[in-house]
């Protein structure tokens, strides 16, 4: 999508070079917080929207408000730092020819089932936004459940007990899933989707009964972009109609703006629509307590299941 995105905006923009650094979203923040004195980038695209109010709340980003803000307001900072750009439901993904869909998992909670025991895959989950964000909603459950934290991170180690590996990028993740050194992995629907629909890989998901979390992924101003006028430029193009209906159509982007046609949304995309129980999320708890939950489950739950 980066690539299909980069071709398009220089088309429009002759002499522009888009290049992009990609990396996980934890990695991004870092790297941003890292470069405040000199900044190297212009444009953050695509993280959850705590990071995005972290890096806010730092003074890392300008605010902007492109002209299809108003569309978006309910997912976006009310100041325009960052604004919500697409939907990104988080799915539980298997191996489609060693597990029939009959049996594969169809809860968070049927992950813990011991036919799964070394079986499951993950992408680590400390520069994995998306990761943080399914561990977050564990431990939120368990906050609303019993008031505390506990419940939540023995969940996590008794799921720390049935995961094989944490590997390094959802590229290794997908290979990994595919030659069956694990069968069972979480992930975002988006990038499950266009694996299924571009590669050979024998890849299939579901969407668990008890609840979706929608990350609204973002994009944002850096502070001090060295070319202020030209991400501007950019962040009114990715959130324009006409690239909205790219990433639906291509890269099965769920757009977040209130004002997107859902007869312009592709079949799979209009079938997460109505299967889809979203996940009450608190994002501003994740967003104020995610770095600290991450850190414990890291010295005391990793490897200890």
């Amino acid at each position: 999508m980066l690539t299909a995105m980069e071709q398009r905006f220089e088309a429009a923009n002759p002499g522009v070079d888009v290049q992009w650094v990609d990396m996980g979203s934890q990695e991004v923040l870092d790297r941003i917080r890292s470069e405040r004195a000199n900044p190297q980038a212009d444009v953050w695209f695509g993280a959850p929207g705590p990071l995005f109010e972290r890096a806010a709340q730092q003074g890392l980003l300008d605010a902007y408000s492109p002209a299809w803000a108003t569309a978006v307001s309910g997912e976006s900072d009310p100041q325009g730092r960052y604004h919500g750009i697409y939907y990104t439901p988080e799915v539980i993904a298997y191996n489609s020819a060693a597990v029939d869909s009959a049996s594969a998992p169809r809860d968070w909670s049927d992950l813990l089932d011991p036919r799964w025991k070394g079986k499951v895959i993950i992408r680590d989950p400390i520069a994995s936004g998306t990761m943080r964000t399914i561990f977050g909603m564990i431990i939120e459950r368990s906050l609303k459940q019993t008031g505390d934290t506990a419940q939540g991170f023995a969940w996590l180690r008794r799921l720390d007990g049935q995961t094989r590996e944490y590997v390094l990028n959802p590229t290794m993740l997908y290979q990994k899933l595919a030659r069956r050194e694990g069968l069972v992995t979480v992930w975002d629907m988006p990038d499950i989707e266009l694996l299924r629909s571009r590669s050979e890989y024998p890849v299939a998901y579901r969407f668990p009964t008890s609840g979706t979390p929608m990350v609204v992924d973002g994009i944002a101003l850096v502070r001090g972009a060295p070319h202020p006028d030209l991400a501007k430029k950019f962040i009114d193009f990715v959130g324009g109609a006409a690239a909205l209906s790219l990433a639906a159509r291509e890269f099965y982007r769920l757009p977040v703006r209130s004002d997107f046609p859902a007869d312009s949304l592709p079949p799979v995309l209009r079938r997460a629509r109505r299967e889809i129980r979203p996940e009450p999320m608190d994002w501003q708890l994740l967003q104020e307590r995610g770095a600290e939950w991450m850190r414990y489950w890291d010295e005391h739950v990793r490897g200890q299941g």
